[in-house]
């Protein structure tokens, strides 16, 4: 009897597999599927999605433990590891998915901004693959799908505002549809990512036993934990300039004198673990979110002053690499939580590098009809450009701005404000 019911309750989870599949196989026959490929930096991503946002299939190669050895990433290192890699990677992504090329709708890759040599990979394969298979070509700004990611996890209507903060990006932007930047502010120099994996790199981060296998920027948030911020006081960034934009460079040309100095006071030479690294760590990872802070925050007053945001759930939407660091969510969350702004972060594994946010960012330009390009058609890659352009009254369809935030253009006082709202941040 025991028998029995055993055998009919295989019987019965093996029927309901079948219908499931059979279920999933219609649905893969009824949607349109796009395939996204990702290869601007170091990571060699691929993903095929269905038009309703479900993940059929994915496969991801990091470069990162290579670059971790030669303390950096090297262009035409990470352009030999993604020439190796991208055939397996799609094939791999193909292969989980069930799909087979014939049944895809477009494919979608990346091709600005980034490494240059990195994205030539990504293209140079994506438009033979195209032209053999006959299939639509969707361009992909790189920022704009990680803007756009959160949409992909839960229903968010346009404008919201998004900061973008990774190892190479910095921005600050309105998202006002799915190619509608007004963009606010920018780095000036370097990204917070890269400052803080600068910093790993002079600290001999790799060394530390904690820190050995993970990447600078994840060193330097570990290590902070235990650190104490108020041991090194470094001068905040672009303190007198009222606007939107970011800065780095200066911060780091702090941390590296001070790391200088107690390297002379403690009688060690370069390359050699201080005994304040966690201090050092702490300082360095506060100064970078406060600034990051103060930016965003004279971002929401000014969107609020100029009622660029809606009145019901105003967004504030946080991706790239960087938008993992945990603490600067938490200071992020205290100044959405003070401006009544509702503060969204993509999962850790959607805000680094992925197939999966190019995909979804060309199912949303399939849905619309917009930057859908022939099998047929010509496509280069542009290294640096940001979501947005220089504004031009004239140019065709006016769809990108570029602003730049002034308190006295707007009658707003960005300058001490916040101090007064949230002192825990800045002090």
């Amino acid at each position: 009897m025991f028998a029995y019911k055993a055998s009919a309750q295989q019987g019965t989870r093996m029927f309901r597999a079948k219908i499931l599949s059979k279920c999933a196989f219609r649905r893969k026959m009824s949607s349109r599927l796009v395939l996204g490929i990702e290869t601007s930096c170091d990571e060699t991503g691929a993903a095929v999605m269905d038009e309703t946002g479900l993940i059929l299939g994915e496969s991801l190669h990091s470069q990162k433990e290579v670059h971790m050895k030669t303390g950096g990433i090297i262009p035409t290192v990470a352009q030999r590891l993604h020439r190796e890699n991208i055939g397996r990677v799609v094939q791999e992504a193909m292969e989980r998915s069930g799909v087979t090329q014939s049944q895809l709708s477009a494919v979608a890759t990346t091709v600005k901004p980034g490494l240059a040599l990195s994205l030539g990979i990504g293209l140079h394969f994506s438009l033979n693959f195209v032209k053999l298979h006959q299939k639509p070509f969707i361009p992909i700004h790189h920022m704009e799908a990680h803007a756009l990611t959160v949409r992909m996890l839960q229903p968010v209507v346009f404008p919201f505002l998004v900061l973008l903060v990774s190892g190479g990006h910095s921005l600050l932007a309105l998202a006002r549809g799915i190619d509608d930047f007004l963009l606010l502010g920018q780095t000036l120099d370097e990204a917070p990512g890269d400052t803080m994996d600068k910093v790993a790199r002079r600290l001999s981060l790799i060394k530390h036993p904690k820190c050995s296998m993970i990447s600078g920027g994840q060193a330097i948030e570990i290590l902070a934990r235990d650190g104490d911020r108020l041991k090194f006081l470094f001068k905040p960034p672009m303190g007198a300039h009222y606007d939107c934009n970011f800065s780095f460079a200066g911060l780091r040309n702090q941390v590296t004198m001070s790391i200088q100095k107690k390297e002379e006071e403690e009688g060690v030479e370069q390359g050699t673990l201080l005994s304040c690294v966690n201090d050092i760590a702490a300082a360095t990872q506060h100064t970078v979110a406060s600034h990051i802070a103060k930016r965003t925050h004279r971002a929401i007053l000014f969107c609020k002053a100029k009622d660029l945001l809606p009145s019901c759930n105003p967004t504030l939407v946080v991706s790239g690499g960087v938008a993992s660091n945990q603490y600067i969510r938490k200071i992020l969350k205290i100044v959405t939580d003070t401006t009544g702004l509702h503060l969204l972060c993509p999962p850790s594994k959607f805000c680094t590098d992925n197939g999966v946010m190019i995909a979804w960012n060309g199912v949303e330009r399939l849905r619309e009809g917009k930057g859908i390009l022939s099998h047929t058609e010509e496509v280069n890659y542009e290294p640096k450009a940001p979501p947005g352009c220089e504004h031009n009254s004239r140019s065709e369809g006016g769809s990108y701005q570029t602003s730049t935030i002034k308190a006295e253009g707007y009658g707003l006082t960005f300058t001490y404000v916040h101090i007064h709202i949230i002192p825990t941040i800045y002090h």
